[in-house]
């Protein structure tokens, strides 16, 4: 008789998990980004009350009589379809489809341009797409953390876009009088050192400095382009239209493996697979892009050290579409939360009246000695 007890309470608890998530997702039914979640719950173990038999010549087979003990939370699954657009300013974004934005602290490139695709994983994933550019020049979310992608270098003789061979916080280019540069790579302690102007000039030929400080270019009508995701802008001394960068978007191989880590923010760790870093429109297809030993190998200019195992091609981030002026809203169905939380409820309530039904039963038994 217990038995029917300890069954209902496991089904308090896993009812009371259920309602947890459901209610988790009302609460977030208007956060920008959120992606919901459900429960699913399976029945717990048995105890064999009797077994089964296949039957013999002269009698017929049997089937296992079994009792079951309750319920169990099997998995909480997170809920990846896209959310509707809700309309914000001109430097929003948001990514229709697979994939995410990524974002990280200024110092976290120089973990993740090694030969070790993994090392990617040190990035955090997000769907809301707030940025500005902020006081230091880099182009930051919300919460402040620089947002990452593919620097431009400038154009070749042909105006060709180029673009650099590391994956860098988005951050505006810097200015030599009226003179547009390019940081194409950084020092052991991360400052930019070598620059380019925007037909493609090397530095000044002074190589005795060891740095170089220069302002930030002034820039006003900074847009995105929703189908490279090129950032640019137009110089206010010269009116003259640059490219800043290319938004990154990461691809993990199970995008419903990721992990939460609070304020719209998720990790590609246990679960999630690898992390693939793509560019919007086959951008890096078009430019002949690559990713071979932690470096891009554009055209003829491959690293020495290139192997076909080591090449991982930038590809593109497939049918997924950038819209721009706007964010992603959440994905939360009210009408289907509300429904569930119903159910839970009405779950809930079931379960107590066994444990009292049981408990009165008990309490029969107990009264039959007076």
């Amino acid at each position: 008789m217990t038995g029917a007890m300890y069954a209902a309470i496991a089904g308090l608890k896993t009812h009371m998990s259920k309602l947890n998530v459901v209610g988790n997702n009302i609460a977030n039914v208007n956060t920008n980004g959120y992606k919901s979640q459900r429960t699913i719950f399976r029945d717990a173990l048995y105890t064999m009350y009797s077994g089964g038999s296949d039957g013999t010549t002269t009698t017929g087979s049997k089937n296992p009589s079994q009792i079951g003990y309750g319920s169990q939370v099997s998995s909480i699954d997170l809920n990846m379809t896209t959310g509707n657009y809700s309309p914000g300013k001109t430097m929003d974004g948001m990514l229709y489809g697979d994939g995410f934005f990524l974002v990280g602290n200024k110092t976290t490139a120089a973990t993740i341009t090694g030969t070790n695709p993994t090392t990617f994983k040190a990035l955090k994933l997000t769907r809301v797409g707030d940025f500005r550019f902020g006081a230091d020049g880099y182009l930051v979310d919300g919460k402040g953390n620089p947002v990452y992608g593919f620097m431009n270098t400038g154009v070749d003789k042909d105006g060709k876009p180029q673009i650099s061979d590391q994956l860098v916080p988005i951050r505006l280019p810097k200015v030599d009088g009226k003179t547009i540069k390019y940081a194409v790579e950084k020092d052991k302690d991360g400052k930019y050192i070598a620059l380019k102007d925007a037909v493609g000039h090397e530095k000044p030929d002074d190589d005795t400095s060891a740095e170089v400080e220069l302002p930030f270019a002034s820039l006003d009508s900074i847009s995105i382009d929703t189908k490279s995701g090129r950032i640019s802008g137009t110089v206010k001394d010269t009116d003259t239209v640059v490219t800043i960068g290319y938004l990154a978007v990461g691809n993990p191989t199970n995008p419903d493996g990721v992990t939460h880590e609070g304020e719209s923010y998720y990790s590609c760790s246990d679960g999630a697979g690898d992390l693939k870093v793509t560019m919007l429109g086959g951008v890096a297809a078009d430019l002949g892009i690559t990713h071979v030993n932690g470096h891009l190998d554009k055209g003829d200019k491959a690293d020495a050290d290139f192997t076909p195992n080591a090449k991982a091609a930038i590809g593109s981030a497939g049918s997924t579409k950038l819209y721009t002026g706007g964010l992603e809203g959440s994905n939360v169905d009210l009408a289907n939360e509300i429904s569930e939380m119903i159910t839970t409820q009405r779950g809930y309530q079931a379960n107590t009246r066994i444990i009292t039904v049981t408990d009165s039963m008990l309490e029969e038994l107990v009264n039959m000695k007076r």
